[in-house]
Order: structure tokens, then C-alpha cells, then sequence
């Protein structure tokens, strides 16, 4: 195609959102609200996912050595701990920090254990993270069969728990982005049909006259690129602004409460690229798929 040509399909569609009125903004609007919809429901899954992740990052498996092990006998275990896979950090806690952190814990009741302190029951111990939380359970079973290990703890029964909440959260959030996308996809294409339809006298003259088919398509594909465009750029804005506000007056007192927000970014840009992304995939789709129809003259 010459470039010409090209400029000529361009402008032409570009004219065609002003010719088009209420029907372009009708389409423009339907376009922002459901991209909107999609984009604050998807940021919202992205932080439950990261909070999901925050939890599932704090589960860790305590081994407990045995009391009669000598220093050696601990390097040992700790070296085949380190050389077992998805391992991430072995950390390494005497029987005196062990007891300094139980006291801690209780506060004034801790006190009446300083009496312990010269005969100290407690085993020094190490303490394993996993480089991927769910592999947790695998690793400890692995540990647990290892000399010199007296006993594990990674509090079986609230992991299974955890990871049960924790990948349910995640495959409904899955779901219903999923389904909201595709909601707003035919909501919005179904719209930008309408605008086409709404011409349909104006396409069947120009096929009456000799224009072919790609001649009459290009200007409605780059229409369909700017109807997408448009309508993905307002809830963009909207909903980075927000988010952007949210994260700076609230940030700091969620994660002091409860948990902490994502950053705005890179996160923003993902989410603008994905509805960018839907928005032109949209536009044109509804564009082709409602031109094709009166072609056949």
C-alpha cells in the first residue's frame, strides 16, 4: 500500500469519529467504563496475589537438632541441608538466642524463664525457607530423614491450610478476570457495531461504485484503533491517578496494619499495556466483524 493511500485511510477514519456523533462517544464510553472495570479489578487481584505471596514467604521449617550433636556433627547437617534442592537460606540458631527469643515473645511473663537460663532445655536448631513456599511440606519430609535431626516443625496443618486459601484465591481471581474481560469484550464490540450499522447505507453506495473491499475497510480498522485507543487512555488515567493516591495516603498505614499495596510501578505499566492491548484488539475486531457483513453487495 502506498503511504498515500495510507494517509488517506487514515484521515478518512479519523474524520469518520467526528461524523459519527453521539454513536462514536456512545462507543468511546462503553470502551472506558468495562476497561475500567477490568483494570480495577485486576489490580485488585495483583495485590491480593502479592499478599497471598506475603504470607506463603513467611512459612518457614524449624529443625531441631539433636542435643547430644557435636559442632561437627551440626556442620554436617547443615551442609547436606544446603546441597538439598530449592533450598533458599539455612539459618542457624543457638539454644541461647532460641531462649533470648522466647522471652521476648511473652514479654513481662517471659521473665520467669531466666531461671532456665544456665541449664537451657531448648536444641539449637536451623532454620530453612524454600525457594518456592508450596515445595515446603517435600522439603521438610527430605529433612526430617536426615542424622542428628531430633525433630521438624513447620506447623503442618496451617501450611496445608495456608496454601489451600492461598491458591483459591488465586484461581478465582484468574477466573473472574478472565471473565470479565471477555464480558467487556463483546459488551463493547457489540456497541462499536452499532456505530457501523449506523452507516451501512454509506458502505453499500461505495461498493456500488467500485471501491473494493480492502478500500473500504481501512478507514474503519484505524476508526476501530482510535475507538479502542480513546476508551482505553481514560480509565489508564483514572485509575493511575487513583491508585497513585491510594498507595501514598494509605500505603503506610495498611502495611503498618494489615499488609502493603503493590508499588504503583512497574505494575501501572502492565496494566496500561494490557488495556491498551484489549482496547485496540476490541476496537478493531467490533470494526472488521460489522463491515464484513455489508460488503456482500
Amino acid at each position: 500500500m502506498k503511504l498515500r493511500t495510507l494517509g488517506r485511510h487514515v484521515k478518512e477514519g479519523t474524520k469518520n469519529l467526528g461524523r459519527s456523533g453521539w454513536m462514536t462517544f456512545a462507543s468511546i464510553s462503553a470502551v472506558a467504563v468495562m476497561l475500567f472495570v477490568v483494570g480495577v479489578f485486576l489490580l485488585l487481584i495483583l495485590n491480593m496475589n502479592h499478599i497471598a505471596s506475603m504470607v506463603e514467604d513467611d512459612v518457614e521449617v524449624h529443625v531441631y537438632i539433636e542435643l547430644t550433636a557435636s559442632p561437627e556433627q551440626q556442620d554436617e547437617l547443615r551442609a547436606q541441608i544446603e546441597t538439598t534442592p530449592h533450598i533458599e537460606s539455612v539459618d542457624y540458631l543457638n539454644k541461647e538466642e532460641g531462649l533470648n527469643q522466647l522471652i521476648d515473645s511473652l514479654d513481662e511473663q517471659g521473665q520467669v524463664f531466666e531461671s532456665i537460663r544456665s541449664e537451657n532445655p531448648l536444641n539449637d536448631k536451623f532454620v530453612v525457607r524454600a525457594v518456592d513456599p508450596q515445595l515446603t511440606e517435600e522439603i521438610a519430609l527430605k529433612i526430617e530423614q536426615m542424622p542428628y535431626v531430633e525433630r521438624i516443625n513447620y506447623g503442618k496443618d496451617w501450611v496445608d491450610r495456608l496454601f489451600a486459601v492461598t491458591n483459591l484465591v488465586r484461581t478465582i481471581g484468574v477466573i473472574l478476570v478472565l471473565g470479565m474481560m471477555f464480558t467487556a469484550m463483546f459488551l463493547i464490540a457489540n456497541t462499536i457495531k452499532l456505530t457501523i450499522v449506523s452507516r451501512k447505507r454509506e458502505i453499500q453506495i461505495m461498493k456500488l461504485v467500485g471501491a473494493t473491499n480492502g478500500f473500504i475497510r481501512w478507514p474503519f480498522f484505524v476508526e476501530g484503533i482510535l475507538l479502542g485507543l480513546v476508551g482505553a487512555l481514560v480509565p489508564i488515567v483514572v485509575i493511575g491517578f487513583g491508585y497513585s493516591y491510594i498507595f501514598e495516603n494509605f500505603g503506610e498505614r495498611l502495611e503498618l496494619v494489615f499488609f502493603s499495596l503493590l508499588p504503583v510501578f512497574p505494575h501501572m505499566w502492565e496494566i496500561a499495556g494490557l488495556l491498551l492491548s484489549i482496547g485496540v484488539f476490541i476496537g478493531v475486531w467490533g470494526s472488521m466483524m460489522s463491515v464484513r457483513k455489508f460488503l456482500k453487495v
